[in-house]
């Protein structure tokens, strides 16, 4: 088969926004190109340009729109009627279907997980697409977490770290992403590391919502006694002076 237009064009939206080929875009080209890969790759022109521009009137958003179109680089935007279509392949359709696999099956090819490790176009605040970060924010650390718990059960002790830790450096509070780091990290007999995660949190857990971690955490370390956030030497001290090694 041979290779298409939209085979060549991609754009990118995870991480930031980026196009391939490479590109300068205007202002307002890189928006309509954003808004097309996130809500796209199909959308009315009427949405479009009342969702990019709200505080305009209507006819200022439609020459917005307008303006943004003719700047944009030749066949990237295809018109039919009242609709647009994105005419690039985008990397959020991939790690959508990413997620959901991940969710489903706990499972994932490696090259899918690095999809998994940044979120949807950091640092842009506009209305419109604040929630569909917070929805691809918490799917993909959901996913990392049940590809961890998968790959753990497995012995894949490097990739239930590697998506554990992606979990925890997405959202450092999350509770149930620390335990799965924890449990990665003790079951490739990581003790000191494992301590070190668990007091780190603890420590956060403290400071920051003056809480101590739960139940489901701290049973991980059954050999020392309940305590809020132990030291790491005094957790190894105790589990060296009880002769015993953790599961």
């Amino acid at each position: 088969m041979g290779v298409t237009a939209l085979d060549v064009r991609q754009v990118a939206v995870l991480g930031g926004l980026g196009v391939r080929p490479a590109h300068r875009l205007s202002g307002v080209g890189r928006r309509v190109l954003a808004y097309l890969a996130v809500r796209g790759p199909v959308a009315m022109r009427t949405m479009i340009s009342m969702e990019l521009w709200p505080d305009l009137s209507e006819s200022r958003g439609r020459a917005n729109l307008r303006r943004a179109l003719w700047q944009l680089p030749a066949g990237w935007v295809s018109s039919d009627g009242g609709e647009l279509r994105l005419e690039a392949q985008v990397d959020l359709e991939r790690a959508r279907s990413a997620i959901a696999e991940a969710i489903a099956t706990g499972r994932l090819p490696d090259g899918d997980v690095d999809l998994l490790t940044r979120d949807l176009l950091p640092g842009w605040y506009d209305e419109w697409l604040v929630g569909v970060q917070d929805q691809f924010h918490l799917g993909r650390i959901q996913a990392l977490e049940a590809v961890s718990r998968t790959a753990r059960a497995a012995g894949d002790h490097p990739l239930a770290t590697r998506t554990a830790l992606a979990a925890v450096c997405a959202e450092p509070l999350r509770e149930s992403s620390v335990t799965a780091l924890v449990e990665a990290l003790l079951a490739e007999r990581n003790l000191f590391e494992a301590v070190r995660r668990y007091e780190s949190y603890a420590e956060l857990l403290g400071r920051e919502m003056r809480a101590e971690p739960g139940p489901a955490l701290t049973a991980l370390f059954p050999v020392f006694p309940e305590a809020p956030a132990p030291s790491a030497g005094a957790l190894l001290a105790r589990s060296n002076g009880h002769g015993r090694k953790h599961p």
